[in-house]
């Protein structure tokens, strides 16, 4: 006789878990109140109500949305939660960068940083992706395989977190800490572009999170052929991690410049819309010690930067475990970024932040793996068998 195991039975015995709404975009909140039975002109209305108390108040408890009627409030509260994913680590650094770990599911975690004084008072940054294709040899998520894309409401509730830990609600409140988003967190943001285009719709709401699109950063290792749609989508402002003036060496050091060398990146880079002096693009450009800054590769980049609205942020090489890299000496530095000062380009050295938890750029990982077919089937008759 044949036997086989019923994997199904165990999840449909138990009632499944609440979803919370925390981070949704107003499209998915609205989809969620028709499904409750409203009709579309209702569900929209109350779609924006919910918006309003979870993105610019952000409320944690449905008996707090007063002007919501108190039968649909208990509905809701039946059905949902307005919680953000678990917090598996919080890190506070000596400069007061804080660095959060979130788990948006079994096995599924990702950093995301909040930088104090960056920006018109502190930036986020936000990961788009668990883990990371692109292999950058300079980069700790690069050692990190991809697990999954996060979704749009999982990239927000990363803003959530944060407004949380720096009492950052309402929306409009003057004296905001956080004020400008980063999309340079774990991940090829490019590669992941609808959820990453949703969720700035939803950070930029007006009635909701209210960060303005002239202060959303997308940076790209290099995705060319998706540069021009991120501008036509979002309207945010672009940021390319270049990192070396000539192919044989962003070849090694951004493995994607195999695909899209330098002059299809930068023909792509001058179609950005909306491209201008008011509007520049920031490339980032980390220092290696005896690999790309020599004063010989200053004057290189000048000249490939010729004609692009730009301007370029020195980042001092972050050191991680195992990192096959140095940073430049600070005088090296220095000497570099003069050079391009001298040429009219608005050149600044980052200062470190974060480093001694490793929250600074380049050192962002998690431990979460991709898991096999065969081990998620393994887990499910362990699981049936307990």
């Amino acid at each position: 006789m044949k036997t086989e195991l019923d994997l199904t039975r165990r999840a449909d015995a138990a009632s499944p878990a609440p979803r919370s709404l925390a981070g949704m975009s107003l499209p998915a909140l609205k989809a969620e109140m028709e499904a409750l039975g409203l009709e579309p002109k209702k569900a929209g209305m109350r779609a924006k109500q919910l918006r309003r108390w979870i993105h610019h108040f952000g409320v944690q408890e449905f008996g707090g949305m007063t002007d919501v009627a108190k039968d649909l409030r208990e509905q809701l509260s039946e059905k949902f939660i307005l919680t953000r994913p678990e917090i598996a680590d919080h890190q506070v650094s000596r400069d007061g960068t804080q660095k959060w770990l979130s788990r948006f599911g079994p096995g599924i975690e990702g950093e995301s940083v909040y930088i104090p004084d960056v920006g018109k008072a502190g930036a986020l940054c936000v990961s788009s992706q668990v883990g990371c294709t692109l292999n950058c040899t300079f980069c700790h998520t690069g050692t990190q395989k991809l697990v999954r894309n996060l979704t749009a409401q999982e990239i927000v509730a990363q803003v959530l977190t944060a407004r949380d830990a720096l009492d950052g609600w309402p929306s409009d409140e003057e004296d905001r800490r956080l004020t400008n988003i980063v999309f340079m967190g774990m991940g090829e943001p490019l590669y992941n572009l609808d959820n990453v285009a949703e969720a700035i719709d939803t950070i930029s709401d007006g009635d909701g999170i209210a960060i303005g699109r002239r202060r959303i950063t997308v940076s790209t290792a290099g995705v060319a052929p998706k540069i021009a749609e991120l501008g036509e989508r979002t309207n945010a402002m672009l940021a390319i991690s270049l990192h070396a003036t000539n192919d044989d060496l962003r070849n090694e050091l951004v493995p994607i410049n195999r695909k899209y060398n330098l002059k299809e990146l930068f023909a792509a880079i001058r179609a950005y819309p909306g491209l201008g002096n008011s509007r520049r693009v920031t490339f980032e450009y980390v220092m290696l010690k005896g690999v790309n800054d020599s004063l010989a590769e200053a004057r290189d980049l000048v000249r490939l930067l010729r004609g692009v609205p730009a301007k370029i942020n020195l980042i001092p090489f972050n050191p991680w475990p195992g990192s096959p890299y140095e940073c430049s000496d600070w005088d090296t530095i220095e000497e570099f970024a003069e050079v391009l000062n001298q040429a009219g380009y608005a050149s600044p050295i980052r200062t470190p932040r974060g480093r001694d938890i490793l929250a600074a750029c380049g050192q962002l990982r998690s431990e979460s793996v991709k898991k096999s077919a065969a081990e998620k089937r393994r887990e499910a008759l362990d699981a049936t068998a307990k």
